[in-house]
């Protein structure tokens, strides 16, 4: 039997809903006759916005026999069954503590997995309480919960970190839990907020039948040390709980986290951010932007964008662009107003939103008052606008907004557009919020303006604030064994101790932590990051 070919092809977006379409244009590639292909799989599709012109850029294989193609179905690899005391501690049920967790089973080690806040289903409704009524519990929320601020932040997986490991193996893990297969084929591959909460239990569910135990509401309060090596955690129910080894793995937001660290001498350091605001448009005008004519294509769905713009207060990026979303409170602390997006699966909502912010590094500390030498200096200069975006939207986590237009102008708005942030918007002096942030933030708008008409329109907001883009804090490790330098015993790992920028990146610093692990604790570390 031949092997199936493959082959690289560009292509209007017809062709993805055209079998003969496709057929035709891989063996136009391939040089072969239209009628010697049986059959075409997509492998992988990009599309491409850029120039005017939209084009899919995709890889095919194509099948030059009449033998069925059967799509290959992922299934986790059967984890051995753990048992006995577990040796290593896991501080945050996020991506990165539950990947090491699922990566430390697959090499025969059991862990317990600490999280501070709620399953899926019991979370879920602790997001209701703070979107309709502004209840906000600092322990269950968008941030503190099962799967960390993923889980209702949008389920994007999207990265750039293929250097740092295995992303096909946690792409087709997640997929062996549920997550649609198309994540396998798309360029940007998403989950969405509405199916991301199903995969993170099924992933639970896998690993507490292996032996994995897995504590929600479980809040982690310090360190237990024995001179200077980790010997377990204090908890706040009192309990202490010995172990070989802990991996703090608590998400970007735990701020209680970092302050418990530096009180027990882990080696820390500032790292650098991003801060600004969340801009939201209908969602018709970002498809007409990019995709001109093609807008509303049944291939292409709603459109996302990517912009950077250099000004001379430093580069302005977009963040978490989420199409077809919505604008969500992302508090974790009474008084501060933080504000973040996600997406449905099939991104079919009204608005578009995505972060537009610019880098907080150690001279913007310096130029408001704080210390770039002090570890928790960008914690203090985030909670410091949060502190101040909540007043400006008159408390209850309304959130503070100005047009667009009025933001590059500096003036307040006098009526503001619909929005799809449930806890209402106020208008208020963006502008002025941000302060000496504004000016890289009006100069980056004015340029996309004129790049993108109607991106400054009457429909188009800033919603304030955006702040919770990354970690500020690095919890430093050695580049070989990954522990602490400071604090034998003890493993950072993930967004939260400032070494990955998203789910999947998170993932793969958490395998690599689990590897590390292992090698000390004598476990299978080959087994972490084998293929499914």
């Amino acid at each position: 039997m031949s092997e199936p070919l493959r082959v690289h092809v560009d292509l209007h977006p017809d062709a993805l809903l055209d079998p003969a379409a496709l057929r035709r244009a891989g063996a136009r590639a391939a040089s072969l006759p239209e009628s010697a292909v049986r059959g075409v799989t997509v492998l992988h599709r990009a599309i491409d916005a850029r120039r005017g012109k939209v084009r899919v850029h995709a890889e095919l294989e194509l099948r030059l026999e009449d033998a069925p193609m059967l799509g290959q179905v992922y299934r986790p690899t059967a984890l051995p069954r753990l048992t006995g005391a577990p040796p290593v501690v896991i501080v945050g049920a996020g991506p990165a503590g539950m990947f090491c967790a699922w990566g430390l089973a697959r090499a025969g080690i059991r862990a317990v997995v600490l999280e501070r806040g709620r399953a899926v289903r019991e979370r879920r409704r602790d997001l209701a309480s703070l979107s309709q009524r502004g209840a906000l519990d600092p322990e269950s929320n968008y941030c503190f919960g099962e799967g960390g601020a993923g889980t209702y932040s949008d389920g994007k997986l999207y990265t750039r970190a293929s250097k740092r490991g295995p992303v096909r193996l946690v792409l087709e893990a997640l997929t062996g839990w549920g997550a649609p297969p198309e994540i396998l084929v798309d360029a940007r591959p998403h989950i969405g907020t509405n199916r991301l909460p199903r995969v993170i239990t099924t992933m639970r569910e896998d690993l507490a039948a292996a032996g994995v135990e897995i504590v929600f509401e479980a809040r982690v309060d310090g360190l237990v040390l024995a001179g200077r090596e980790v010997r377990g955690v204090h908890l706040r129910s009192g309990e202490l709980l010995p172990a070989a080894a802990v991996v703090v793995a608590p998400g970007h937001s735990a701020r209680d986290v970092q302050r418990w660290l530096r009180a027990a001498g882990v080696q820390m350091s500032f790292k650098p951010f991003a801060l600004g605001v969340r801009v939201e448009h209908p969602q018709a005008l970002i498809d007409r932007l990019q995709y001109g004519s093609l807008a509303g294509h049944p291939a292409l769905g709603a459109a996302a964008y990517r912009l950077v713009e250099q000004t001379p207060g430093g580069a302005v990026f977009s963040f978490c662009m989420c199409p077809g979303g919505y604008i969500v409170p992302a508090a974790t602390d009474a008084g501060m107003q933080v504000v973040n997006g996600m997406s449905p699966n099939q991104r079919s909502g009204r608005f578009a939103n995505s972060g537009l912010v610019t880098e907080i590094g150690a001279a913007a500390l310096s130029q408001a008052g704080y210390d770039p030498g002090d570890p928790l200096a960008g914690v203090a200069y985030q909670a410091a606008f949060e502190a101040a975006a909540y007043v400006a939207g008159g408390g209850d986590f309304v959130a503070p907004a100005q047009g667009l237009a009025d933001l590059v102008a500096g003036r307040m708005s006098r009526g503001l557009p619909a929005t799809s942030y449930h806890r209402g918007l106020m208008s208020a002096r963006i502008d002025l919020l941000l302060g000496p942030l504004a000016p890289a933030l009006q100069h980056a708008l004015r340029a996309l303006g004129q790049r993108m008409p109607g991106f400054l329109g009457p429909e188009a907001v800033a919603v304030g604030l955006e702040s919770r883009t990354s970690c500020p804090v690095r919890v430093e490790r050695d580049a070989e064994t990954l522990a602490s330098p400071s604090t034998p015993g003890l493993y950072p790992c993930g967004e939260g101790a400032g070494f990955a920028g998203g789910i999947v990146s998170a993932a793969l610093d958490g395998l690599r932590v689990a590897e590390a692990v292992a090698r000390r604790l004598g476990g299978r570390a080959e087994a972490v990051a084998a293929g499914l």
